[in-house]
């Protein structure tokens, strides 16, 4: 321990001793560390410098106490050289005089003189204007704030209310809820199904040579190409079928054979050309 850190000790030991004493106390036991005197002598410190203002604010009443029983023997002497002493003024007198003394005290004036009242009674009245104002500003907060704790009760009830309506409303949420799994379980099943499905047709359809080109409105119109063709190919065939009936006659037969198979030749090749024209259109 360093000479500067020993000497600190020791007035803090002084200091501590000195206090314990005036208060009629022994000085605890406790390990001096440098931070336990590096703190104590702060307070010790502080501790004088209080005294110090403390005994110079205690000299400064005395003196002032001194000046005003000097002032108040000269004054009382006056009154009595003028025949103003209290005990020979009425009592009615006496308890005006104390009156007035008090209010003096309780106005904070240091003198009696009707200005100095006036003056204090104008403080009070600004003062009092001033509190009323803060009043009237707090009862307007106060408002405020009754209105806002209201609605606040209100829409607390109201999210109570609410709460306890979806409690009850969970059961049955619940519920619907696991019945939609249930149903979206079913759902998911049946696209598989559906999916595997499609993808048989689409193999058979694959196998049995089917082509995207020929679409529903396409079939249609051979459709109705072959109705075509048939009114034109009927008449040909009743032809054919009246010649079984004619006498066998080797050389006109065969001329009306080769007539016939001519224009059902024709027939095919414009039936042939109607397919081709009407593929070539989709695309």
């Amino acid at each position: 321990m360093s000479g500067g850190e020993k000497e600190a000790m020791a007035e803090v030991k002084e200091w501590l001793a000195k206090t314990f004493e005036g208060a009629g106390k022994s000085v605890p036991e406790f390990e001096y560390t440098p931070r336990s005197v590096k703190h104590l002598n702060h307070l010790m410190t502080l501790s004088k410098a209080k005294d110090e203002a403390a005994r110079l604010v205690a000299r400064d009443f005395r003196l002032k106490s001194s000046e005003y029983r000097s002032q108040a023997a000269r004054i009382r002497e006056i009154l009595e050289n003028l025949g103003l002493a209290q005990e020979s003024l009425p009592s009615n007198v006496v308890t005006s005089a104390q009156v007035l003394a008090n209010v003096a005290n309780l106005l904070n004036i240091r003198d009696t003189e009707m200005s100095s009242f006036l003056v204090a009674m104008g403080d009070i009245s600004l003062r009092k204007t001033e509190v009323e104002e803060k009043r009237a500003e707090v009862n307007k907060e106060s408002k405020l704030l009754l209105d806002y704790t209201r609605k606040a009760i209100a829409r607390l009830t109201y999210l109570k209310r609410t709460l306890a309506q979806l409690e009850d409303e969970v059961a049955p949420c619940e519920a619907q809820k696991e019945s939609w799994e249930t149903n979206l379980q079913v759902m998911a099943a049946k696209e598989r199904q559906y999916n595997q499905q499609c993808d048989n047709y689409k193999r058979m359809l694959d196998r049995s040579g089917y082509n995207p080109e020929v679409s529903h409105g396409i079939l249609v119109e051979m459709a109705e190409h072959r109705k075509e063709l048939e009114k034109k190919t009927k008449p040909i065939l009743d032809t054919l079928r009246s010649y079984q009936d004619l006498p066998p006659d080797k050389a006109l037969a065969a001329l009306a054979i080769e007539d016939k198979k001519r224009q059902y030749a024709d027939a095919e090749k414009y039936l042939e050309d109607v397919l081709q024209s009407a593929l070539a259109s989709s695309e």
